[in-house]
């Protein structure tokens, strides 16, 4: 039963570590500079989920935090100091749009409810299996 317990701690973790990446993608939509001032568009981060690391692969783990590679988010502004001065499809760049971060705020708020509720169920089968710990005990008892 222990592992009924496990299997649901690491579903509650692996949700908490989707909600944390939607979160963070939806405050970076528009982040078009990074941490050194310098222009270099944010790019939407997921989490992907595997097998848990537990006896016959129970439960679900974080594999990695991947890094989307989808194309920028373009906006024509050229007057924008960071708008592209000339075309080049190779460096993603088009003359007078700004690249801005492929972050849909839709999805990403999508993805964090659909977090939440793989939360909630985790913890109702967290409570429904402590429920039938306290049964047992007051069978033996």
């Amino acid at each position: 039963m222990y592992g009924a317990l496990d299997i649901s701690t690491s579903g509650m973790i692996a949700a908490r570590t989707r909600l944390e990446v939607s979160a963070a993608n939806i405050a970076n939509a528009d982040a078009i500079m990074n941490d050194r001032g310098e222009f270099d568009p944010y790019r939407r981060r997921f989490a992907l989920l595997a097998a848990g690391d537990g006896a016959g692969g129970l439960g679900v783990r974080v594999a990695e935090i991947g890094v989307d590679d989808a194309p920028f988010r373009k906006v024509y502004d050229p007057d924008h100091p960071f708008a592209a001065t000339r075309t080049d499809p190779a460096a993603d760049l088009v003359e007078g749009y700004v690249n801005y971060p492929n972050v849909n705020p839709t999805v990403e708020m999508v993805n964090a409810l659909e977090a939440t509720r793989a939360y909630e169920a985790n913890v109702a089968s967290a409570q429904a299996t402590k429920s039938m710990f306290d049964a047992a005990l007051q069978l033996i008892a």
